[in-house]
């Protein structure tokens, strides 16, 4: 942060100003919060799709998966580059909806990213554990030095951890180009045994009923992209960066996702591909090449601290935004005076990431982090359509306006609906537990909490009344 901006920021702390979270980040730090978020599902994740289906279901899901993920980015552009707040769906459930879907949009935000933040950190463990393959090494202290000095990252400021999390995404993404050209994807055969590895007889060995129960992981392509909007208070230019940071993330990652599964189920086992904790590791040790073992090793344990490190930035916001609105003590609320970060929400969700990341296994820890995402999915495609109709296109100034209303929200509702049948395949009674906890809160909210919730300062956009008002 420049002297200035700390000038600025201490004053207005000495006259008892709010003081505000700083704007610095352009369409690059966006790029990098939503792929460096996404990028480890290329790395782990994704291939248990094909467990569930076979190594062609995970590709089918791949790109029905990256249509959901599309009408995400492509909605989440015009809402976010409209209502450009912190907390990104919660302050557009805020406006469009109502507090009590605020409240529980926050908090599908802060499950999904907490439990996504634990799974990079149990997955860079286990990297490392599998790498030093040495008896009786555990590893666990790695879980909590990712976690905290994550959090010290964050702490210490937004510019300072995207500029990180850019370098670290990037270098992760070249490993997985380099690898796709290194084992000459254009010459079958070589090194590459596709038609021998997916084959007519064990493409589909389910049947089509593996195709749906393998959209519960395909989700693990794209999970975290929608975290770009969770930087929109902080962007020089919200309805410049947003978009452009958003678009270009989810097209970096369906060539990601595309290349990943090509090479994948080009060198492993469908019946392998579909139990191990690293694909592109594991491809990378077929082609014998102790260069891109290392790499795509390499590749793996960033992927995942950028990951754990886009989480931290995004949970803490949507903490923090409800703790400015009053959904939760104002407490939540504080603004560090000299690196203008949601110090308070930073801290108080760090204990309970690494209680999380010490006491579940990583498919816990993905599941609910799946299920809330689709829970906070499915409220996308309705808000959308209330947010067309209540201010139609002209009434309001967009800073971007996604094309073929209303197909990417029917797309999105329909697509979302399958992957909840998905999840209720595999795990029926984690999604009705999480369910009833939602139903739980909710009641809470609307009995207790809610008393202490300024109604009218809710509503912080310059618009008209909505249509019909």
């Amino acid at each position: 942060m420049s002297q200035a901006a700390q000038a600025t920021a201490t004053q207005a702390a000495g006259n008892g100003q709010r003081i505000s979270l700083l704007r610095v980040l352009g369409p690059a730090h966006v790029w990098a919060l939503g792929v460096g978020i996404v990028l480890v599902g290329e790395y782990t994740g994704w291939n248990f799709a094909a467990d569930k289906g076979g190594a062609l279901a995970a590709l089918i899901t791949c790109w029905f998966v990256g249509i959901l993920y599309t009408s995400v980015a492509m909605i989440d552009s015009e809402v976010t580059s409209t209502v450009a707040a912190a907390g990104g769906q919660y302050a557009q459930a805020k406006h469009i909806v109502g507090p009590l879907m605020a409240f529980n949009v926050a908090l599908f935000l802060v499950f999904a990213y907490t439990m996504l933040e634990v799974s990079d950190a149990i997955l860079a463990r286990d990297t490392i554990v599998a790498f030093a393959a040495t008896e009786g090494f555990h590893g666990d202290s790695f879980i909590a030095l990712v976690i905290v000095v994550l959090a010290w990252l964050n702490y210490r400021g937004v510019l300072m951890t995207l500029n990180v999390n850019f370098i670290i995404t990037a270098i992760a993404y070249v490993a997985i180009v380099v690898l796709f050209f290194s084992v000459q994807p254009w010459s079958q055969g070589v090194v590459l045994k596709l038609n021998e590895l997916v084959t007519p007889q064990n493409a589909l060995p389910y049947g089509w009923i593996g195709v749906i129960a393998a959209f519960q992981f395909a989700i693990w392509y794209y999970l975290g992209i929608e975290g770009t909007t969770q930087a929109a208070e902080e962007v020089r230019s919200p309805s410049r960066a947003l978009p452009y940071g958003t678009m270009a993330g989810i097209i970096t990652l369906l060539i990601a996702a595309a290349l990943t599964w090509y090479v994948c189920a080009s060198l492993l086992p469908w019946e392998y591909l579909g139990i191990t904790v690293y694909p592109l590791w594991d491809a990378a040790k077929m082609t014998g090449s102790p260069f891109l073992e290392f790499l795509l090793f390499v590749g793996t344990i960033l992927a995942a601290v950028a990951s754990a490190n886009g989480c931290i930035n995004d949970a803490a916001r949507a903490w923090f935004s409800l703790g400015r609105d009053r959904y939760l003590p104002t407490w939540f609320s504080a603004v560090h005076p000299k690196y203008r970060t949601p110090y308070r929400s930073i801290l108080f969700l760090l204990p309970i990431a690494l209680a999380f990341a010490f006491i579940a296994d990583i498919n816990q820890a993905i599941t609910f982090s799946i299920l809330s995402g689709v829970l906070q999915y499915t409220f996308m495609s309705i808000n959308i359509v209330m947010f067309r109709n209540k201010w139609p296109l002209g009434t309001i100034r967009r800073g971007y306006t996604h094309p073929f209303h209303p197909i990417p929200a029917i797309c999105l509702f329909l697509l979302c609906a399958i992957t909840f049948f998905a999840i209720f395949l595999g795990y029926g009674s984690q999604l009705i537990a999480m369910v009833i906890f939602y139903v739980i809160v909710s009641i809470w909210f609307h009995f207790y909490r809610y008393r202490y919730v300024r109604r009218g300062d809710q509503f912080t956009m310059p618009w008209p009344k909505p249509k019909g008002y």
